[in-house]
């Protein structure tokens, strides 16, 4: 099965009613786990990678990870989205390897910093400009756009804004009919990183709920969804991490947030400490192991049951082939034909 246009998986999970997993990857052995997980679970799933990730990788590394990914598993949906796209330089590049859905964000100007190393947000109507700009361009190729409107806290990679602002519903609908976007980023309380909450954190899904009643073709997506198990922390400290208290979202808000409107699901903290995790510990017990299978092959393992679990907890096990996936060609008749 060739990669598909993530909208296509988006539109089935909210007829569903389930979220899809959108889990960021840098190397081989994420996207092997990722794929594990899926077959497993029989789930439809969305990888993505960050501009900081094709630059760790490149983009034709990842290609080539992805199309193996995707022969070894025909039976399964995927797509393969670009996360967080800051310019449209970028979107194109990922467009022409194969990526069947990209992000731009809009929502922060990324060729300007701060004194402190954040990017400036932009206005609501260069948000418009810039992301229509980039819908016009994937659209043609049948490719699935994903905007943002708001901003959340935290960091990762280079994606830092100088303040967070929640997504007001009263620009949502003015927002997609200047842009024609397919999914939302909506900024609700969640936040980038590890380092989310110091308590449990109190989402805005009221937010949530009025944005679906009022798009409820649109697909919504949660950024910075990370749950940061205390267990997971637990095991990097354990074996000579130094992490921070910190918290993350709970799964129950996430499924919350899944029955508000929430199709799409952005998960990447979490991987990040299942292999940082059991690597420390392969290299706690067994300190003259030099072999890279011999930690990198247990993280995998570790990473594909934790995957796995996510996957049932999302609801999108058991939906891989509910659907005849299309293709970039079938959707770039669906877009020309709006």
């Amino acid at each position: 099965m060739p990669l598909v246009p993530m909208k296509q998986i988006l539109d089935e999970a909210k007829k569903g009613g389930y979220g899809v997993g959108a889990y960021n990857v840098n190397n081989m052995e994420q996207i092997q786990a990722i794929m594990q997980a899926a077959r497993e679970t029989q789930s439809p799933l969305i990888i993505q990678a960050s501009k900081g990730a094709l630059e760790y990788t490149s983009f034709t590394y990842l290609k080539h990870l992805m199309m193996a990914a995707a022969e070894e598993n025909p039976d399964l949906p995927i797509a393969l989205h670009l996360d967080h796209g800051p310019d449209l330089e970028t979107v194109k590049k990922a467009i022409d390897i194969g990526f069947t859905s990209v992000m731009i964000d809009g929502s922060l100007d990324y060729s300007k910093k701060t004194d402190s190393g954040s990017h400036p947000a932009r206005t609501f109507e260069d948000n418009i400009r810039v992301t229509k700009e980039v819908v016009d361009y994937a659209h043609a190729c049948g490719v699935t756009v994903e905007g943002e409107l708001g901003t959340l806290g935290g960091i990762e990679d280079d994606t830092h804004a100088e303040s967070v602002h929640l997504t007001d519903p009263n620009e949502v609908e003015e927002f997609m009919a200047k842009t024609g976007a397919d999914a939302l980023a909506v900024a609700i309380g969640t936040s980038h990183g590890a380092y989310k909450f110091k308590e449990a954190p109190v989402l805005a899904l009221d937010l949530v709920s009025e944005i679906h009643k009022r798009v409820p073709e649109l697909a919504l997506v949660m950024h910075g969804s990370s749950s940061v198990p205390q267990e997971l922390v637990d095991r990097v400290n354990k074996y000579g991490g130094q992490m921070k208290k910190t918290m993350g979202v709970p799964m129950e808000s996430i499924q919350e947030a899944i029955r508000c409107g929430v199709a799409k699901v952005n998960i990447d903290t979490d991987g990040r400490l299942v292999l940082t995790g059991v690597i420390r510990q392969v290299f706690t017990e067994k300190p003259s192991e030099f072999d890279p299978r011999k930690y990198l092959g247990p993280a995998r393992k570790a990473l594909a049951e934790f995957y796995a679990l996510k996957m049932q907890q999302l609801g999108t096990a058991g939906h891989a082939k509910d659907y005849a996936p299309l293709t970039l060609e079938d959707m770039k008749k669906v877009y020309g034909d709006k």
